[in-house]
């Protein structure tokens, strides 16, 4: 079986050594190694004209994406993809049950050959892009504010601190002070674009929204984090969208629109994906609109897109297939 693995140089734990182990745990496997979006794009347009039985995506949620946006603007089929968290929260690569890189790579070698279980994700597209997640408001911000925190470190710095604690400190020495001496939170309507809406109940259930069709603002208020997922988490075990997949071929929408205080006070039960939360909305729909009184940071699988005022969501038509590392590693 033909294995192509890309290698993101830029990713937090992109490596010529993370090159190096691939290449030495998979010796037949065609090994790239991109350090520049325009390497990225030279891989690609060699990648639509001999896809391989397996692509591995070594990389965060971000390189993950860019490859199957760009497969599917090459109007290529996805092959199988393997995502190995070599970025910063790798909430995608988690939801397919990866633990150890090298550990699912010998798992793979192992099959000889042989198909590997799959596991099949929607898709969240959005501005062209295709994603298991895009969004605004403090995941945004956090984002940034991570990114900004870690550039005013000495270099030396920099590989030693990351993960949860670097973005627990982000959030409390950046982005819930910003927004404690703020006028106030942005404001968002959520407008229904597609089929009849459902919402998640108080018990868990899916439930039909009342006149819920097209045109139907879903949601208008203050809006500390908005966005649509398919996947649980964010990254780190950050389960912002526990219920991303209760409804196949649909995006999963949240608004929380607690202020920073109810947010400080209720972060281990945001962390968990809790439900029911006092301001936390969830709704499964087709397509969808936001619309903010402001600009505000927009981000789709992790990377930084600029400031938007209205962003257009909606479930791409297909969805992608991924290497269930959990099923493999209970194989062994």
């Amino acid at each position: 079986m033909s294995i192509t693995a890309i290698v993101n140089l830029n990713a937090k734990s992109g490596s010529q050594s993370m090159v190096r182990d691939v290449k030495a745990l998979l010796p037949h496997a065609n090994v790239i190694a991109t350090g520049s979006a325009a390497e990225a794009e030279r891989v690609l347009d060699k990648l639509a004209t001999a896809p391989p039985r397996i692509l591995l995506s070594g990389g965060g949620d971000g390189t993950a994406s860019g490859l199957i946006t760009g497969l599917r603007a090459r109007d290529v089929d996805l092959p199988a993809l393997g995502i190995l968290p070599l970025g910063t929260g790798n909430g995608w690569a988690r939801a397919t049950g990866i633990r150890r890189v090298r550990e699912s790579l010998r798992h793979l070698a192992s099959l000889e050959g042989a198909a590997p279980p799959m596991l099949e994700f929607d898709l969240v597209e959005t501005e062209g892009r295709l994603a298991p997640f895009a969004g605004t408001g403090w995941d945004a911000e956090i984002i940034s504010d991570y990114h900004k925190r870690r550039e005013t470190m000495p270099e030396a710095m920099r590989a030693q601190v990351g993960g949860l604690p670097a973005y627990l400190a982000s959030i409390f020495t950046r982005t819930i002070p910003r927004h404690l001496i703020s006028s106030g939170p942005p404001r968002v309507k959520l407008i229904n674009t597609g089929e009849p809406a459902l919402r998640l109940g108080d018990d868990g259930t899916v439930v039909p929204v009342p006149d819920g069709g097209v045109g139907a603002v879903l949601y208008d208020g203050p809006m500390s984090v908005a966005g649509a997922s398919t996947v649980e988490e964010l990254g780190l075990g950050f389960r912002a969208f526990p219920h991303a997949r209760d409804v196949p071929g649909r995006i999963c929408a949240r608004v929380y629109g607690g202020t920073p205080f109810e947010a400080t006070i209720r972060i281990p039960q945001l962390w968990r994906g809790v439900h029911p939360l006092p301001k936390s909305h969830i709704f499964f729909l087709t397509a969808c609109r936001w619309e903010f009184d402001r600009e505000v940071p927009f981000e789709v699988a992790g990377d930084l897109l600029g400031d938007r005022r209205v962003v257009d969501m909606k479930a791409a038509q297909r969805g992608a297939p991924l290497v269930d590392w959990g099923a493999l590693r209970a194989m062994h």
